[in-house]
């Protein structure tokens, strides 16, 4: 196990500096480095040579020798010039919040979709670096002219550079064929009529678990609902790609969820980007559930991190629920109108339900019932009571009504099918015939 510094630079730019540091542990353990000590500088300004100024410099390179470790790690993307004047002074290898990241990204990418989005992302992020992992390499002949007038060094890096670009092209047009396979599925899934709800919120905040969760109370094949289920664990990103499941809660509507990425304080550009055609799901949602750890201290910097990254993707003005998950993990007085309770456990006053929020447990399935009757609530102007007499030469009629709208009551009578349904206005317009 690698041992790792960090360096935590907190600027007056109103971020929240406590929250970015903790999570940068959390990344450095996640890269499987065991940190052994935590350097830290407040800046009224970024150092354009060094990020951090050249005092601290000095006093970086000690601690690193001091402690003896492999690597230093800087709580912010670095430029290619202060990645190389660092590793000169500091004399260790050098690297910022968002290597952390995709190194990350790429341990925990499964599907060949995930693996190109991510080597994507580390490809651009390599190139502008390129000069910083060639530093050594000797500069000799002019620096004009054709390949066979350059030195060594830069003929090293020019073919680096050629075979990166090269590859990354590649990639992306891999993944440009994949993101309209994705396109043709979700307007295939559009066409359903079923409503499309996307899980989003911040990494580890429990989106896996939910979905699982409702697949184990309402999915639809029961024999494949643990083949159905998706990885969950205590981890920063343990699931990258987008999982699309049917859910038919009995008596509701059914409806289709998918389980998206998780953010992150900083999360890379390059990431957001490469994964652009998988969070279309969110995008293309009718309604949005922001799953929230309401355990974690910092809960609400990190639903103003979702929203900003949603807003990134174009996703702002969707209709949203919070769902402030593992609030069995708090106290009574957390929870709004909990009485006091016995031994700490608030469970028994769960799920509480407010206007656009519920306070649940996905781990403990509480709220679950609760939580579709307030989706049905808030997506209740897509849909109407309507009792249609379909004949019985329009058999694919009824199926459809069956598979796509909750069916209070069906009697078969002499002249055709007589059901109630709660159902789509644009099912009730299309059967306008039949309205009985």
């Amino acid at each position: 196990m690698e041992r790792a510094l960090l360096v935590g630079i907190q600027l007056n730019n109103g971020e929240d500096y406590a929250l970015s540091l903790e999570e940068l542990e959390s990344l450095a353990n996640a890269c499987e480095m065991e940190v052994v000590g935590i350097v830290e500088q407040n800046l009224s300004e970024i150092h354009k040579a060094f990020y951090i100024g050249t005092g601290k410099v000095e006093e970086v390179r000690e601690e690193a020798e001091a402690q003896n470790v492999d690597v230093v790690v800087f709580d912010n993307s670095l430029s290619p010039m202060q990645i190389r004047n660092l590793q000169e002074r500091i004399g260790k290898p050098i690297l910022d919040r968002s290597t952390l990241i995709l190194d990350i990204f790429a341990r925990r990418a499964r599907s060949g979709e995930a693996k190109l989005q991510v080597e994507v992302a580390r490809l651009q992020y390599m190139l502008p670096r390129l000069v910083g992992l060639h530093a050594a390499l000797s500069r000799q002949g002019g620096g004009s002219g054709s390949m066979s007038n350059k030195g060594a060094g830069e003929k090293k890096l020019e073919l680096d550079r050629r075979v990166l670009e090269h590859r990354l092209a590649e990639y992306r047009r891999e993944l440009k064929e994949l993101g309209a396979q994705r396109l043709t599925q979700r307007k295939q899934r559009a066409a359903s009529g079923m409503p499309r709800v996307a899980l989003v919120g911040y990494t580890n905040a429990g989106k896996s678990t939910l979905l699982n969760a409702m697949l184990d109370l309402y999915g639809v094949d029961e024999i494949d609902v643990e083949e159905k289920k998706v990885m969950e664990k205590d981890m920063l990103f343990a699931t990258l790609d987008t999982t699309v499941r049917k859910i038919a809660p009995e008596g509701h509507h059914a409806f289709l969820l998918s389980d998206t990425v998780g953010f992150i304080h900083k999360l890379p550009h390059h990431l957001v980007e490469a994964f652009h055609s998988t969070l279309e799901e969110a995008k293309e949602a009718d309604i949005l559930l922001q799953v929230i750890d309401y355990s974690d201290s910092h809960y609400k910097e990190q639903i103003a991190v979702t929203e900003r990254t949603l807003k990134e993707l174009g996703a702002e003005g969707i209709p949203m629920l919070y769902l402030y998950n593992k609030a069995d993990k708090v106290s009574a007085d957390d929870i709004p109108g909990c009485p006091a309770v016995e031994n700490g456990d608030v469970s028994s006053c769960l799920p509480v339900v407010t206007q656009d929020s519920i306070y649940l447990s996905a781990r403990k399935k509480i709220g679950m019932e609760e939580l579709v009757c307030l989706m049905e609530k808030k997506l209740a102007g897509d849909y109407q009571e309507c009792t249609f007499l379909i004949p019985y030469t329009d058999g694919r009629a009824v199926s459809y009504l069956n598979e796509n709208a909750v069916v209070y009551s069906t009697a078969y009578q002499e002249d055709g099918v007589l059901m109630k349904v709660n159902c789509k206005i644009q099912d009730s317009r299309y059967y306008e015939k039949y309205k009985a």
